[in-house]
């Protein structure tokens, strides 16, 4: 059973497109993961993060791809790196990670809502 969120709480999640400029191997991450870096355009600016999508992608295939990500968490520490935004994904019975992205290409920093 999942807890229900009011619509006040879910507009507080600010959910933007961004679009991949730099992907790079994590090897301090727990598990597998990269480190990414995403353009949010004029607004945000360059964001990073790290994404544990090691399963379903190669690091060359994730630079220019689009993605979706919500800006509005805290800074997180994660090994020795500080993740500044989460990158939203489909995630499988054996937490294999796919990314969600526009099925069209979007505006960096545009909202999703």
């Amino acid at each position: 059973m999942t807890n229900n969120l009011s619509w006040e709480e879910f507009t507080k999640v600010d959910m933007r497109v961004g679009t991949i400029v730099d992907a790079q191997s994590f090897p301090e991450a727990r598990r597998p993961a990269y480190k990414l870096t995403i353009d949010f355009g004029n607004e945000l600016g360059i964001r990073k993060t790290s994404a544990q999508i090691t399963d379903h992608y190669n690091l060359e295939d994730l630079i220019g791809k689009q993605i979706i990500a919500v800006v509005n968490f805290p800074k997180k520490q994660i090994a020795n790196f500080m993740s500044e935004c989460l990158v939203l994904g489909s995630v499988d019975s054996e937490k294999r990670v796919i990314l969600l992205q526009p099925d069209q290409q979007a505006v960096n920093g545009d909202r999703v809502g």
